[in-house]
């Protein structure tokens, strides 16, 4: 076996500085993403009839699942692509995330409600279906399509 030299095993300079960064950088941006995602699905809660938290718990109602999911989802690509977008310093990345996250979440809740008016669809009715219902279906796939839109939008 070789024997390695003493400064084949040191630690390069500045590593430690940059493991402490990344360290910092990867909790500030979950943290923040996190309360994004958490934000905008109160959002998506707000916007859509009924309490979709509480009819998916209590009720274990298929079509209320499908749609917070879907559009859980489409918050969770926003928010990704405004980590993805951001730069700079990790303060200014962390705003331009936080701004950029807030305005795709509207974006995205502003869309949704657009989609569904255009097509016509009841979400109440939907949501009230104790079955699987067709429309949730297609509600919770225009979220995944919606999102993946201001995602590309927000990046």
């Amino acid at each position: 076996m070789k024997m390695h030299e003493a400064s084949e095993l040191a630690l390069s300079e500045g590593f430690g500085e940059a493991v402490w960064w990344g360290v910092r950088a990867i909790g500030g941006y979950a943290a923040l993403g996190l309360l994004l995602l958490v934000v905008g699905f109160y959002i998506l809660d707000f916007v859509t009839p009924g309490h979709l938290a509480k009819i998916i718990r209590l009720e274990r109602n298929p079509n209320a699942g499908i749609i917070a999911a879907a559009g859980t989802f489409g918050i969770g690509l926003i928010v990704a692509a405004s980590i993805l977008g951001s730069g700079g310093s990790l303060i200014e990345g962390l705003i331009a995330t936080a701004a950029f996250g807030a305005t795709g979440i509207v974006a995205q809740t502003v869309a949704v409600l657009v989609f569904d008016k255009v097509i016509g669809v009841d979400v109440r009715g939907v949501i009230a279906e104790p079955k699987l219902a067709p429309a949730a279906v297609l509600l919770g796939a225009a979220h995944v399509a919606i999102g993946f839109i201001t995602a590309a939008a927000v990046f």
